[in-house]
């Protein structure tokens, strides 16, 4: 279900490059036409941004996270190239743990970034770079020998002269915190392994932050990544690739961070304020995301797997396959964590063993029509299904009410499924002060900061 506030196109936040500035998106804003909000950010000290709040890396992460909490999205992609994929990483990190009052994250999309770890250089180069800033803003020779050195071709002229004023207007406090502080920040610790959609682009004539270091140093951070490499591109993508970074977005929305199941502004923004507490901020934020379409088992054979989407479909239909739960693939991870009830069935062997033996007996149930497959679960539920060389009809009754207990408990998990049955319980009061909870309990009551949910069935 969805309400008449839910947003019909995803936004994207864009964190630009060192030495650029909000404008190095123009060309992929135009290129990507309306189908996405392009909110492109200057960061402190660089464009028009000035470094009054400070220009550390958390000081950077801290800004971008305020400006994403005024804009208001819930629905929505962090870009960020070169620098600007350092901090993006941060801010997903912090958002997928339920800091900063932000929800909605879809997915990240790096371009030539800068990892969460040290980023590779020469320590001659960076003291170079920390050099040409030592007496003021840079010159006119720094700033045409640093685009030259980024690029695989020459930019456009337009560009070519975009790119060389954005570098005359850096601030030196900001283009040296970086070289000095920033680029050798260690991050990985907060920022661990982030389970999301990811692309990743590399420029094929790139340096230090081409493609080897793009799936060493960001791939190990998002194991689920999408790798691209533009071939003969150097390091400003969005200036030298526009059409083609613009595509690629398009495609990893389509095809992956934008299969979730869509919730209204309204309900979003309830998960995103201060009613909801951010440990369970981030553990609803993490069950958001769109799962991966290449999900490859880590318990179950994929024939299992193919069986237990087709049992899933049964137990659990979906209205939207393109925004839908792959709620086996939930429950495949959830047996490789070993994660569960807590107890089992004394006649069921462990969790993995069971399942593995009851799909295997259904195993040509894909091959059913639906009425044929309604017909086989509706004999296994009543304990009439024949038995199998592994289990008697009892157990496979016994594991079949696990399976769907599993299921729909994962189905309910859900924020979007939760704003569809209209529950809001979650939403009791922010950790650290006392649970603000509920007033208005009478049937048809509601806060006044509760979304307007119809339940739909």
């Amino acid at each position: 279900m969805t309400s008449d506030t839910t947003t019909t196109r995803p936004t994207l936040f864009c964190l630009h490059a060192l030495g650029t500035s909000r404008l190095e998106y123009g060309p992929v804003t135009d290129a990507l036409g309306g189908d996405f909000e392009v909110v492109a950010l200057d960061l402190p000290g660089f464009g028009d941004a000035t470094t009054a709040d400070g220009v550390t890396v958390d000081d950077m992460v801290r800004q971008v996270t305020r400006q994403i909490r005024r804009h208001g999205a819930t629905r929505w992609l962090l870009v960020g190239h070169s620098m600007g994929g350092k901090i993006a990483s941060i801010v997903a990190a912090r958002t997928l743990a339920g800091q900063g009052g932000l929800f909605g994250l879809a997915g990240v999309v790096l371009l030539a970034a800068s990892p969460p770890s040290p980023e590779p250089m020469s320590e001659a180069n960076r003291e170079q770079m920390i050099a040409a800033a030592a007496d003021g803003p840079l010159d006119t020779d720094t700033t045409r020998a640093f685009v030259d050195d980024n690029v695989g071709a020459p930019l456009p002229a337009v560009l070519d002269d975009q790119a060389l004023a954005d570098l005359h207007r850096t601030s030196p406090e900001a283009w040296t915190a970086w070289f000095d502080r920033g680029s050798r920040e260690d991050w990985s610790a907060e920022v661990g392994s982030l389970d999301l959609p990811a692309l990743i682009v590399a420029g094929g004539a790139d340096g230090p932050l081409g493609e080897d270091a793009q799936r060493r140093l960001n791939g190990s951070v998002y194991p689920r990544a999408t790798h691209l490499t533009l071939d003969g591109a150097g390091h400003l993508l969005p200036l030298e690739r526009p059409a083609e970074v613009a595509s690629a977005i398009v495609d990893f929305w389509r095809d992956d961070a934008g299969r979730a199941p869509v919730m209204s502004d309204d309900f979003a923004r309830v998960v995103a304020s201060s009613r909801t507490a951010s440990n369970t901020r981030g553990i609803l934020a993490k069950r958001s995301v769109a799962d991966d379409p290449r999900y490859a088992p880590h318990v179950l054979t994929e024939a299992q797997l193919t069986t237990l989407r087709a049992v899933a479909a049964r137990v659990v239909p979906q209205d939207d396959p393109a925004h839908s739960i792959d709620l086996a693939a939930r429950v495949d991870a959830q047996l490789a964590a070993g994660y569960g009830d807590g107890w089992r069935n004394a006649d069921l062997p462990s969790d993995p063993e069971a399942y593995a033996l009851g799909l295997d007996a259904l195993a040509d149930f894909g091959d059913l029509t639906p009425e044929q497959q309604d017909a086989r679960l509706t004999a296994i539920v009543a304990g009439e299904a024949p038995a199998t060389d592994a289990f008697s009809a009892e157990q496979l009754t016994a594991w079949f009410e696990d399976c769907r207990v599993d299921l729909v408990k994962l189905w309910l998990a859900h924020p979007a499924t939760m704003e569809r049955i209209g529950f809001d319980g979650f939403a009791n009061g922010r950790a650290g002060r006392a649970l603000q909870g509920f007033s208005r309990l009478g049937a048809g009551q509601r806060e006044g900061w509760e979304p307007a949910m119809e339940v739909t069935r």
